[in-house]
């Protein structure tokens, strides 16, 4: 077991609590649509294909509209079993490269959206596993931001995501400072510098 794990099975049972018509925080998405989007990206590469191929678009909506009309338990029952065995993803050093950073945020962006949610305790392992995540994604994150970036943890070490003549300094927990790179705006996280280059970080994370 690993974070990413740990994740999907608990993202999981939230769906199974909620229902599929509950609010995430990804826009214009029910815990439907999001549990649509997991299996797609895990088991179904010829719709995602139709993301990137106009050719494919009507597969994608297709497969797409077939898993949403499945009987809520069998979609998430899909997401539960993970990825197939074809799926390099399956694999348990990958799945917590590639998914712990992935499975959390989706996790989050159920919990956040409901109106009692309260912050989890921070576990040491979630947030090494997220601190590495981090590690790899920074600089594809921040790349484009017009300012240097730099994430610091509360015991003071930093990732530096993007150089600049001037930087703007993101501090928070790892978990909170994953939810910032993906763009979510219930990250807590506090910014350090100067006023006009921390708006132009934080516009570049919004229109993404």
């Amino acid at each position: 077991m690993g974070v990413a794990s740990d994740e999907r099975q608990q993202l999981c049972d939230l769906f199974e609590q909620l229902g599929p018509d509950a609010p995430t925080l990804c826009e214009g998405w029910a815990t439907r649509d999001l549990a649509v989007h997991l299996v797609v990206r895990e088991r179904r590469p010829d719709a995602l294909a139709g993301k990137f191929l106009k050719s494919l678009s009507e597969r994608s909506e297709r497969i797409e509209d077939e898993l949403r009309a499945l009987p809520w338990p069998e979609l998430v029952d899909q997401v539960r079993q993970g990825p197939p065995k074809w799926n390099p993803m399956g694999l348990a050093g990958v799945d917590e490269a590639v998914n712990a950073a992935e499975f959390y945020v989706h996790h989050e962006d159920v919990r956040r959206a409901q109106p009692d949610w309260q912050p989890r305790p921070s576990e040491p392992e979630r947030e090494e596993a997220l601190w590495k995540s981090l590690g790899r994604m920074a600089r594809m994150f921040y790349g484009r931001s017009p300012v240097g970036v730099v994430l610091r943890r509360p015991d003071g070490t930093e990732i530096a995501a993007k150089r600049g003549p001037r930087t703007v300094r993101i501090l928070g927990e790892p978990s909170e400072l994953v939810l910032h790179a993906f763009s979510r705006r219930a990250a807590k996280v506090t910014f350090d510098g100067n006023e006009a280059d921390v708006l132009a970080v934080q516009d570049l994370r919004r229109s993404l």
